[in-house]
């Protein structure tokens, strides 16, 4: 783990950040022991929760897999990209096509900073700062209206980020998303992953993981039910198999073992602007 001895000057080291919780949950080393009292009070009340951020990653990799290769999408802008770890989206489809574009925006200085420092290198890769929560300001960026072509189609990505959103901006996450959909080119996507109530019998599992985030220092992660789960994509064409659990959103293989409570509690799914 990162060493709370050498903090950086831009860091809280007493307030959790929902990146650096999110990279102790993927066991990462980019946390600090605030993230880890979360992760451990949380794991404590409800240890599927652990499953919420690896189904997560990986409905990530193979969301932007699919964009990159059946697709053809070559520019990305991932919205609270969170803190870099092994496969990330521009790992992803620069793998498929180097050329391929990706905007990464968050507003926490410590992804800022490792971000920048680990795609220094990379000409087609940018990092923003902005609040990913006021798309307006966001899509007028001039690092983000430079770094894509906005006459070409864009896939947008909101992976495990608009749970978190509070309503600070006193609108809706169905607002925010119409705001960014709106802008979107003609053949575009947009991907989405979300903490789910699955209203069955996990439901109370899902109730029991929400109430843990809301009441931790960090205090958001709301689960949200399918239906409102599907406004979110203000009725453009779902690619199939739709709105499911991340970890039925074309699996790499068959499954052979029953799927977890956490597995069952985040839902993901990937639409296009026509």
């Amino acid at each position: 783990m990162t060493s709370d001895q050498t903090v950086p000057a831009y860091v809280d080291p007493t307030k959790p950040s929902i990146a650096r919780v999110y990279d102790a949950f993927l066991r990462g080393t980019d946390n600090y022991e605030v993230d880890r009292e979360v992760l451990r009070r949380v794991l404590e009340a409800a240890p599927e929760a652990v499953d919420l951020a690896l189904e997560n990653r990986a409905f990530l990799i193979r969301a932007c897999r699919f964009l990159a290769t059946q697709a053809g999408i070559t520019q990305y802008l991932d919205c609270g990209s969170g803190l870099p770890t092994a496969e990330n989206t521009h790992n992803v489809v620069q793998r498929v096509d180097p050329e391929a574009r990706v905007v990464y925006v968050d507003n926490d200085p410590m992804v800022l900073a490792h971000g920048r420092a680990l795609l220094a290198g990379n000409e087609r890769v940018a990092v923003v700062e902005a609040d990913i929560f006021e798309p307006e300001a966001l899509l007028s960026d001039e690092a983000v209206r430079s770094a894509l072509d906005w006459t070409r189609p864009v896939a947008l990505l909101q992976m495990g980020t608009l749970h978190h959103y509070n309503g600070e901006a006193l609108r809706t996450r169905r607002d925010i998303m119409r705001a960014y959909v709106e802008a979107l080119p003609p053949g575009s996507y947009v991907a989405v992953s979300h903490f789910l109530d699955p209203a069955d019998e996990f439901s109370a599992t899902a109730r029991k993981m929400e109430e843990m985030f809301l009441h931790s220092m960090m205090g958001s992660g709301t689960f949200s039910t399918r239906a409102e789960l599907e406004q979110l994509f203000g009725g453009l064409d779902m690619v199939a198999p739709g709105l499911v659990p991340c970890a039925d959103w074309w699996p790499d293989g068959p499954q052979l073992k029953p799927r977890t409570a956490g597995q069952r509690c985040i839902a993901g799914g990937v639409a296009r602007k026509a």
